[in-house]
């Protein structure tokens, strides 16, 4: 078994980080698309921070602003320790939260 030398390992380590963050990307722009949905079905306005998170992540902004989505990322995995179980009843509720974290975390980094 060949032993990789500590630029190899390092490359193979930003290849892990990246692949994980167009991961987080992906599934984010998936959820900004349902949130605007369930608003238009609700025929509600969309709040500015909200649809400021939203539209971050439809226009793939994070590609130009470099460290913008490791920063939300990094608040993504809060996530599972710092809110309620997520059931049927606050789901829309909680999608809500995150994408106003999102753009006060976007409001706090200069981005």
């Amino acid at each position: 078994m060949k032993k990789f030398s500590p630029e190899e390992r390092y490359k193979y380590n930003i290849r892990i980080q990246q692949k994980k963050l167009e991961d987080f990307a992906e599934h984010e722009i998936e959820w900004a698309g349902h949130l605007t949905k369930w608003y238009g079905r609700k025929k509600e306005d969309m709040p500015f921070d909200e649809y400021r998170a939203c539209a971050f992540f439809l226009n793939k902004e994070y590609l130009r602003k470099p460290g913008s989505l490791t920063l939300l990322y990094e608040l993504y995995l809060r996530f599972p320790n710092e809110l309620p179980q997520i059931t049927k009843e606050n789901a829309f509720d909680i999608l809500c939260f995150e994408f106003k974290m999102y753009a006060k975390t976007l409001e706090k980094g200069g981005f």
